[in-house]
C-alpha cells in the first residue's frame, strides 16, 4: 500500500514538471513569433514585401516590421531591414476589444511608404488617437543602423528670408544718388541784359541799325 502512493506521487510529480516545462516552451514560441499565428503581412510602395509581428516584453507591446525588397538585375538578393516599435496600447480600451486591428490601422500607414522603416516616429491609430503618446508605438531601433524614420532626419536649413512687413517682403532700401549740379554757362563778355542793350539802341539808334548798335553797345559797355 505504501509503495502504491509513492509511485502515485513521484507520477504526479513527472507530470506537473512536463507541464511546466511544456508552458514555458510554449510561452517563448509565443514571443518568438508573436502573439498571433499569422502575422500581418503588406508590400509597400516600391514593393518591398513585409510582415507585422506583435509580441508582449514586460509590461509593453512590441512591434517588428520586417521587409525583404526586389533583386535588382544583376544582384545576387534584394535590401533586407526591420525596424521595431513599442508602446502600451492595452490602455487603450477600443485596442483590447480588437487588438489585431490596431496594428492593421498602422499598416495602411506603412504601406503608402517606400520604406517601410523610413516613416514616422511615432504612430497614433484612428481608433486610439485621443490617448497619450506612451500608449501608441513609438520607433525603438533598426537594423540596418541607417535606417532611421524621417522625423528624425534633420532638415536642411532655410534661407534666411528677406525683412517683411505685414506678410509682405520689403525690397532692400535703393542707395541715394547726390544729384550733380547743373553746368552754368559762363555769360559772353559782350552780351548784355537784353532789356538795357535794346533800350539804349533805341533811344540812340535809327530802328535800322538797332542790331548793329546792340552789339557794339554791349561791347564798350563791357
Amino acid at each position: 500500500m505504501r509503495a502504491s502512493a509513492v509511485v502515485l506521487m513521484v507520477a504526479a510529480w513527472a507530470c506537473a514538471c512536463h507541464a511546466q516545462t511544456h508552458n514555458s516552451g510554449s510561452q517563448r514560441q509565443q514571443q518568438q513569433h508573436g502573439i498571433w499565428d499569422e502575422p500581418i503581412r503588406f508590400s509597400t510602395k516600391s514593393k518591398d514585401a513585409c510582415t507585422m509581428v506583435v509580441s508582449e516584453a514586460s509590461d509593453h507591446t512590441r512591434l517588428r516590421v520586417s521587409c525583404k525588397g526586389t533583386a535588382p538585375p544583376g544582384a545576387a538578393r534584394g535590401r533586407a531591414y526591420y525596424c521595431d516599435f513599442q508602446g502600451k496600447p492595452n490602455l487603450c480600451r477600443a485596442y483590447s476589444l480588437n487588438p489585431r486591428h490596431y496594428f492593421t490601422q498602422i499598416m495602411w500607414e506603412l504601406r503608402k511608404l517606400s520604406h517601410a522603416c523610413q516613416g514616422a516616429k511615432l504612430y497614433r491609430p484612428p481608433m486610439c488617437k485621443n490617448h497619450p503618446d506612451e500608449v501608441q508605438m513609438s520607433f525603438l531601433s533598426a537594423w540596418p543602423r541607417a535606417v532611421k524614420p524621417a522625423a528624425t532626419q534633420k532638415l536642411q536649413k532655410p534661407q534666411t528670408p528677406a525683412k517683411t512687413q505685414a506678410g509682405k517682403a520689403v525690397p532692400a532700401p535703393a542707395r541715394k544718388t547726390t544729384p550733380k549740379p547743373a553746368k552754368t554757362t559762363a555769360r559772353s563778355p559782350t552780351e548784355l541784359p537784353e532789356s538795357k542793350a535794346s533800350r539804349i539802341a533805341t533811344d540812340y539808334c535809327w530802328k535800322s541799325f538797332h542790331g548793329i548798335c546792340k552789339y557794339f553797345i554791349g561791347w564798350f559797355k563791357d
